[in-house]
């Protein structure tokens, strides 16, 4: 049983009468009974075709035949690039049989047309001139085929061929099934703002494939981020539990985990990843291409990208850096094309009309005619050629094709450029498919049948037709194969021959037109059943922003930079959300674009913050002017996150009366909405808060309040509404509290649980956050090496991922530690603060200058050291920061007595009436305001590090069983952390004492 006529079902077609499979233009080979079991399944689409109604039909009365069936299937799905687990066109039901399940499409039967458009018309697509850069090619894969990763760059201008010359190297690679093959593109429209657009494209058509459960059984394992960007990949139980698995991912974490997926695919089988119009990249993509050039392991991977170097230098793209950057490492390639000569258009006469020979006086003629005109240009040079044959000025005459007329007459009836050749090809079609091919123009470089069909209010299936018909012509367009659409049915996929082709079809339409075409593909995509907001939402926001619907597109680039933000693509976002502000003004409504504009504002905060700092004035700027749009909304659901970063930024800025003020806001409006993910917020906000107050034992109870609600899957993305991962931050303040309480081990312990928490989740901030405490505390105990180490892997991971704020932290305490170890490291420390001024910081700086004296004071700087501690102490004072204000009087009090150098470097001197050294009393009343504050504070740490201090120097003034109490009183109340420097120095000063220590 087969089909009585041709049908379809993109990107196939099966012709019964010629019992042949057609893919494109490409026959698909098939034994004739594997031929006859796709005819039977075809015929009976929709329908369970048995194992036994397959043998009665195709081997009837043979012998042994039982598993041919089964055979057959197999070889069907291998030749159409089905997979048994997701199928495609052939699904099987099991222990039952088998079902066709794709959509048939009828393919109409061609109305006669002029002889030149017969089916016999000679081949167009014939590449010459070429030969070395195609050699060139097979030897940059037999490097790769041989363990040699390789990046190469074809560039030239439009329509000089490159994407005809990387097809024809494809086309030969292809049939051996040596190397997998992937092609992605980047779209002018809005490719750039779609972060790794191409290479997901790229992954998701491998996906798809034949063997794509490998590869997706490989993704799941090596690169959750990139499968998570692929939901129509995943059954929805999956993809809710990825999401929770990697929220929060950084730009860093998927660069790594595609570097280290590649590596695994690449070691089972050669890749060779085609990435096109890389002029229109995004910035995501780019640093994918440098991660994976720059590696040094052997990777059997060959990445080829087509560029036009003239768009890259007008436009200012990245790419032009990062290309020359490469080739001066040795990392790639270029094959620059250049024009065509007479000779090369000779031979592509001679191979599309069959001329005996390449010197013949009229072959000669005739190239040298179509040279002077195309300027060697290669699709001018095919355009003009198919122009010819159409007006019949190249004929066909007894079996040879040959110029009619004279050459000057009919030079002078060939448009004198490109554009209006294209413009004449366009004329002579029917006003059917120009239609088609306007509104296409206005879909995208590639486009989906029902998109263009949306635009003309027709049946896509008809819409497909036509696009079938002009691809099958080579006219314009060329077929993409077939494309699933959100509810799993299956649509032809088209893309226009050359970019130049769309942008004269797109600048016919007139703009009035355009615009009504633009909107109705936006609303027509919309309507897609099944469709994610978040999948087409740059495409959509493309598509409404050009069609005058203002508010349409604000709200899908909003959901475009959401995908963003999740991608780790900051920029991306960036660009994407200041489109949607400069939309707002044209919304009509003043309390619409009051509030879009304040939705827009909340989001943009978090990649600037990522990629500028907590202090940024841009950050500063976006807060309050999202802050005045509150006050003029009145109660709106983003106060809370605008009070939020106002706070976070009075953090790094304000005094400490604000930031109180902020965070006591913050908690009334959680407890007032009785929400649990705003007041696990609030608690984090308030135990950041009352740790630099000095405060804590409130600062350690905010923290576990805020554990205490944390729930992972409600709360993980939080971090992508607030910058910061809250559970990371509750952690970090609770071990700093039980550090300044007296608890160091527990302390080390919580820290590192929060950074353990925070390299899972991979996510910047989240991860230097708690790297900088995890140094911190380790300087707070003494652990010089340990503290360095933290400190230098936070400056390199700040540095890369753009975070200035932490990268100038990080270098100020490695240089700490530089100066502990006995190195030269006070000028890091000075550059980091200068750096902490320069991105408008304040908060902290009491405890760096802290670090700066103790540098100052190894190097004999006294009176330096001096001058920075009361800076700092005069700074607790007028911010109210006074986490460290004990420690600061304690480290003046040690400057100023004798044994400290102040009276032994002629500092200071003097003696009072009772023989005293001035700087003794100074020093003494320095220690006592430093117990003082411990106490009050709850700091036995510090309270400890006075005691210490103050009985040394009553030592060397005779006065040792003063001291002795005072120690041995301080000392007894530790019950963990005896390794510590601190506790070890006073243990040993005990025993000079002569009193008791554990």
């Amino acid at each position: 049983m087969t089909p009585r006529q041709t049908v379809s079902f993109p990107p196939f077609r099966l012709d019964p009468a010629s019992e042949q499979v057609w893919r494109d233009d490409r026959p698909v080979p098939l034994r004739p009974k594997t031929f006859a079991v796709l005819a039977h399944l075809v015929a009976r689409a929709g329908v369970l075709v048995t194992k036994a109604e397959l043998l009665q039909a195709i081997w009837p009365a043979t012998h042994g035949a039982e598993g041919l069936p089964k055979k057959s299937v197999y070889e069907l799905r291998r030749a159409l690039g089905d997979c048994a687990g997701t199928p495609r066109f052939i699904q099987t039901v099991p222990r039952r049989g088998w079902r066709f399940i794709a959509p048939l499409l009828p393919v109409p039967v061609s109305r006669p047309g002029p002889a030149h458009l017969a089916p016999d018309r000679p081949p167009r697509d014939v590449l010459v001139g070429r030969e070395r850069e195609l050699a060139e090619l097979h030897d940059r894969l037999g490097r790769t085929l041989a363990g040699q990763r390789q990046v190469v760059f074809v560039t030239g201008e439009p329509g000089i061929g490159k994407t005809a010359l990387v097809q024809a190297f494809w086309d030969q690679v292809a049939p051996a099934g040596q190397v997998c093959l992937a092609r992605g593109q980047c779209v002018e429209h809005h490719g750039g703002v779609e972060g790794y657009l191409p290479v997901l494209e790229a992954l998701q058509r491998l996906c798809q494939a034949a063997d794509g459960e490998a590869l997706l059984a490989l993704l799941r394992r090596h690169a959750p981020t990139w499968l998570l960007q692929m939901p129509a990949l995943l059954a929805e139980g999956e993809l809710e539990a990825l999401q929770r698995k990697v929220v929060g991912a950084s730009k860093e974490r998927m660069l790594r985990e595609m570097a280290e997926a590649l590596q695994a695919l690449t070691a089972r089988h050669p890749l060779a990843l085609w990435l096109e119009d890389l002029q229109w990249s995004d910035y995501s993509t780019l640093d994918l291409l440098q991660c994976l050039a720059r590696r040094e392991e052997p990777a059997r991977l060959l990445l080829i990208a087509t560029c036009r170097p003239a768009d890259v230098i007008a436009r200012g793209h990245p790419l032009r850096a990062v290309k020359e950057d490469l080739q001066a490492h040795g990392r790639c390639t270029e094959l620059a094309l250049g024009s065509l000569d007479a000779a090369d258009v000779a031979r592509y006469l001679a191979v599309r009309f069959g001329a005996a020979t390449e010197t013949s006086p009229e072959l000669r003629e005739l190239a040298g005619l179509i040279h002077q005109n195309s300027d060697g240009n290669p699709l001018y040079m095919v355009s003009l050629v198919d122009f010819l044959v159409d007006r019949g000025w190249i004929g066909e005459e007894e079996g040879r094709w040959h110029l009619r007329g004279r050459p000057e007459e009919v030079a002078a009836g060939v448009p004198d450029t490109l554009r209006r050749l294209i413009e004449c090809q366009l004329d002579a079609l029917p006003a059917e498919e120009q239609g088609v091919l306007e509104a296409a123009s206005v879909a995208g470089a590639e486009f989906s049948a029902a998109a263009v069909a949306a635009a003309l209010g027709e049946p896509w299936d008809r819409v497909e037709q036509c696009c079938e018909g002009l691809a099958r012509r080579g006219h314009f367009l060329v077929a993409r194969g077939a494309e699933p659409l959100p509810d799993g049915t299956l649509a032809g996929r088209y893309g226009f021959g050359h970019a130049l082709h769309r942008k004269v079809l797109y600048e016919r339409v007139g703009i009035a037109r355009r615009v009504l075409l633009h909107r109705r593909i936006g609303e027509g995509l919309e309507r897609l059943p099944g469709l994610r907001g978040e999948e087409m939402a740059a495409e959509l926001a493309m598509h409404f922003e050009r069609g005058r619907d203002p508010l349409r597109a604000v709200r899908h680039l909003a959901r475009a930079a959401r995908t963003a933000v999740q991608r780790s693509a900051h920029r991306e976002a960036i660009d994407l959300l200041e489109r949607g502000l400069d939309l707002v003004p044209a919304l009509p409504d003043v309390r619409q674009r009051a509030e879009e504009e304040l939705a827009l504002r909340v989001a943009l905060a978090v990649p600037l913050m990522v990629t500028r700092g907590y202090t940024a004035p841009e950050v500063r700027a976006v807060y309050e002017r999202a802050r005045e749009l509150c006050r003029q909304l009145g109660e709106t659901p983003n106060l809370f996150p605008v009070v939020v970063g106002l706070s976070r930024f009075y953090y790094g800025w304000s005094s400490m009366e604000r930031k109180n003020a902020s965070a006591e806001e913050l908690l009334r409006l959680a407890e007032r909405r009785e929400d649990p993910s705003l007041l696990l917020v609030a608690h984090m906000m308030q135990g950041g808060n009352l740790f630099f107050r000095g405060d804590f034992a409130g600062a350690q109870a905010h923290a576990e309040q805020g554990l205490a609600l944390w729930d992972p899957q409600q709360h993980r993305p939080l971090v992508f509404v607030y910058g910061d991962d809250p559970q990371v931050l509750c952690h970090c303040w609770a071990a700093l509290a039980l550090w300044y309480r007296g608890y160091p081990e527990q302390a080390l312990a919580r820290v590192r649980q929060g950074l353990r928490i925070a390299e899972d989740l991979a996510y910047p901030f989240g991860v230097a956050f708690a790297r900088f405490w995890t140094a911190f505390l380790h300087q707070a105990r003494g652990e010089v090496r340990e503290a360095g180490e933290q400190a230098e892997t936070l400056v390199a991971a700040a540095e890369t991922q753009g975070i200035p704020q932490f990268a100038a932290m990080g270098s100020i305490l490695r240089g700490w530690a530089l100066a502990a170890a006995g190195a030269e490291g006070l000028a890091e420390i000075l550059r980091g603060m200068e750096r902490l001024r320069a991105v408008g910081q304040a908060l902290g700086r009491p405890y760096f200058s802290a670090l700066l004296a103790e540098a100052y004071r190894r190097r004999g700087q006294i009176e330096a050291a001096l001058g920075v501690v009361g800076e700092a102490l005069a700074l607790t004072d007028k911010t109210g920061e006074r986490m460290h204000q004990a420690d600061l009087y304690r480290l003046q009090g040690e400057l100023l007595a004798p044994a400290g150098g102040g009276a032994r470097n002629g500092a200071r001197a003097g003696t009072l009436s009772h023989g005293r050294p001035a700087g003794a009393d100074q020093a003494e009343a320095s220690f006592e305001a430093a117990l003082e504050i411990a106490r009050r504070q709850g700091a036995r740490s510090l309270e400890l590090r006075a005691a210490l201090g103050l009985s040394r120097l009553w030592r060397r003034q005779g006065r040792a069983a003063q001291a002795r109490r005072l120690l041995a009183e301080t000392y007894g109340w530790f019950a963990e952390g005896q390794g510590t420097r601190d506790l070890r120095e006073a243990r040993a000063l005990l025993e000079e004492l002569g009193g008791r220590s554990r």
